[in-house]
């Protein structure tokens, strides 16, 4: 038996089949103890699944208890069952998921295992305290620029090592210009006179203060980011080992940069004992995409039958819209899936990569422009991610001089079949090399 649910910010519209119940439309408070008796008056009516769209994050309280309760749910995307124009309301929407549903026209998306969710969470929070972290750097750049003082003009990063330091001396009081350049740090390209002719402005009272409430603000958003990778090793820690196919001595070490956002513990190791390969051995994938990528797909892959329908999933494989005959668009379809943003934004750091996917990424974009190369590239990251976890797999790249020379091979045979086929033949000239 299958109901259809109409979520709603302050209220539920259910709707079961007609002889479940003398009322077979009701609706429900958003309350937790109405939760519970809507899930109380779907058990009675013997209700094994649920079609209910995923609207907001009004659908996770619900969701979550009627989980509980053992009752199947599927969550449907809004633009897949749209009604006839004309008729929407709250009783038609429930009705017409429950339509639907019984069917079996709706696909559920998809929602990794509990603890994978519970991962996510932790960093998808992470992400979002970035992301005011960096609104409030841009407050401190507003706050130095009423001032006149020219200091993130003049350095590369207002929060790195000589950025933070004249600013905490700044609100600290100080104002000589000469005392100031000072605290630069010796990895620093712009020289101290340069500095110091930046930091010549006009330190009124009310920006000084909104520069230091950027720069407090700064600080404890950066605090939270801490704690969140305190909770995020605690989870990791919970993972059950896999065996591993990779020996220490052939592990991939990359190096960790110097990005201030960077998780504050050793996360390859993690990635490596629960997944059993090293992620971080593909170029372009760092440990912070990994992990990233890995809370919002899980470790089963079980749900994508191939590598195809996990690209299309993604949303970063060609489209496929035929009409007539006639392909209409290859056009990518669009999504907000956070797994294929982490992969795109993979994928756009392969310009300067030495393999092969590095040289791939580059051919393409040269031709095509970097959008497409991106989405291309990302298509063969999550490619081979996929065969990695599911396989058990580990990747060997063949580099890039391995990637051009096949290309070249194959432009000559694909030049000599055209050839042949006008009648010609291609004859290499060895003076030219």
């Amino acid at each position: 038996m299958a109901a259809g649910i109409d979520i709603g910010s302050r209220g539920h519209f259910v709707a079961v089949p007609e002889g479940c119940a003398e009322i077979c439309v009701r609706e429900f408070k958003s309350f937790t103890s109405d939760l519970y008796d809507l899930a109380d008056w779907l058990k009675q009516c013997n209700i094994e699944t649920v079609a209910m769209e995923s609207t907001g994050s009004y659908w996770i309280p619900l969701y979550e208890i009627l989980e509980a309760r053992g009752v199947e749910v599927k969550l449907v995307d809004a633009r897949h069952v749209k009604n006839v124009s004309g008729r929407k309301t709250d009783v038609l929407d429930c009705q017409w998921l429950q339509q639907l549903h019984s069917y079996g026209l709706l696909h559920g998306a998809f929602r990794p295992e509990e603890q994978i969710c519970i991962l996510r969470s932790y960093l998808r929070q992470r992400s979002m305290l970035i992301q005011q972290a960096g609104r409030h750097v841009q407050h401190m750049q507003k706050a130095l620029t009423q001032m006149n003082i020219q200091l993130q003009h003049v350095i590369s990063d207002l929060t790195g090592v000589t950025g933070l330091r004249i600013v905490r001396e700044i609100v600290g009081g100080e104002r000589d210009p000469k005392i100031l350049a000072g605290y630069r740090n010796h990895h620093c390209k712009s020289s101290v006179e340069k500095i110091e002719k930046s930091l010549t402005g006009n330190y009124r009272d009310e920006h000084v203060f909104a520069l230091k409430q950027g720069l407090e603000l700064y600080e404890t958003y950066h605090e939270k980011i801490k704690a969140c990778d305190q909770e995020i090793e605690k989870q990791l820690l919970n993972f059950r080992n896999k065996p591993q196919q990779i020996r220490e001595d052939d592990r991939n070490h990359k190096s960790r940069g110097n990005s201030k956002n960077r998780l504050s513990f050793d996360v390859t190791s993690h990635l490596i004992r629960i997944t059993g390969v090293d992620l971080t051995a593909i170029p372009g994938i760092e440990a912070s995409s990994a992990i990233r990528i890995i809370s919002e797909i899980g470790l089963d892959l079980s749900r994508w039958k191939s590598s195809k329908q996990f690209a299309s999933w993604l949303g970063v494989c060609p489209g496929n819209r035929v009409s007539g005959g006639k392909s209409l668009s290859g056009k990518s379809k669009r999504t907000a899936n956070y797994a294929a943003s982490a992969f795109r934004m993979a994928a756009s750091t392969l310009h300067g990569s030495k393999s092969a996917l590095g040289s791939f990424f580059r051919r393409l974009k040269s031709r095509l422009g970097a959008p497409k190369a991106i989405t291309a590239s990302a298509h063969k990251l999550a490619v081979i991610m996929f065969n990695m976890l599911k396989n058990g797999t580990e990747y060997f790249d063949t580099g890039q001089d391995y990637y051009d020379k096949r290309y070249r091979e194959r432009i000559i045979h694909n030049l000599a079949s055209k050839a042949k086929s006008l009648g010609l033949k291609v004859v290499p000239d060895p003076s030219i090399t």
